[in-house]
């Protein structure tokens, strides 16, 4: 997780370095002359290279264990549920309710950087393996979706996905638009999912009263359980 913001970081950054170059060249140098500004902008983009290839390298080896871990899981017959849904959701909390596994839930954003997997018995008997992954923001940049990528994998091997949905906010409708799209972009919106309305203890009783689940939506609160 922390090598995939990096990365996300150093991607943005890159090509915001020349104008800090311009301002820096000006320092130094007469006419012909290269200012020490431009040599430092040369050198900070070396340096940043290489920490990107390193970085690149070292997220290839993750993603090839991953990939291995993920063949040994599927090669056992136990289906993989995902949760996604909007930054702030709720989806840590709803994973430790289901599991117990007591993974951070917090309201900063990508609180939640790699996949935590556990096994759950359903009702049925049925063991499956449930996976916590990172929000969705809006306009979620490419360098992330793809820096995101080792995390995401889970949902695109998912048999099931659990998209979570807040039910206290007022642009629940534009966030979870926002999730479909970044559904879309990993080619996981064909999936098959149930939609999953969180923090229901926080609606007034008489909006409470008229909600109702079916076959596609459930109204939850992951906090009371």
């Amino acid at each position: 997780g922390q090598l995939q913001v990096e990365l996300a970081q150093l991607e943005y950054l890159l090509p915001r370095l020349a104008g800090r170059g311009v301002e820096m060249s000006q320092l130094g140098g007469g006419i012909g002359t290269r200012g020490p500004g431009e040599t430092q902008l040369e050198t900070d983009r070396r340096k940043i290279y290489r920490r990107l290839r390193h970085i690149k390298e070292r997220l290839e080896d993750v993603r090839r264990i991953r990939a291995q871990q993920r063949q040994r899981r599927e090669s056992a017959p136990v289906a993989t549920v995902a949760l996604v849904g909007y930054t702030n959701a709720g989806k840590s909390p709803l994973f430790n309710a289901l599991t117990r596994a007591g993974v951070e839930s917090s309201p900063r954003m990508f609180a939640t950087l790699d996949p935590t997997l556990r096994a759950v018995t359903l009702p049925s008997r049925r063991k499956v393996l449930l996976s916590d992954t990172v929000g969705f923001i809006r306009d979620l940049p490419h360098t992330l979706v793809s820096a995101f990528r080792a995390t995401l994998e889970e949902v695109q091997r998912a048999a099931l996905v659990l998209h979570v949905s807040d039910a206290t906010s007022p642009l629940r409708s534009e966030q979870d638009a926002q999730v479909e799209k970044v559904l879309r972009e990993l080619e996981a919106a064909g999936k098959p999912r149930l939609l999953v309305i969180n923090k229901l203890d926080l609606v007034p009783p008489d909006a409470r009263q008229e909600l109702r689940d079916d076959s596609h939506t459930v109204h939850i609160s992951a906090l009371k359980g």
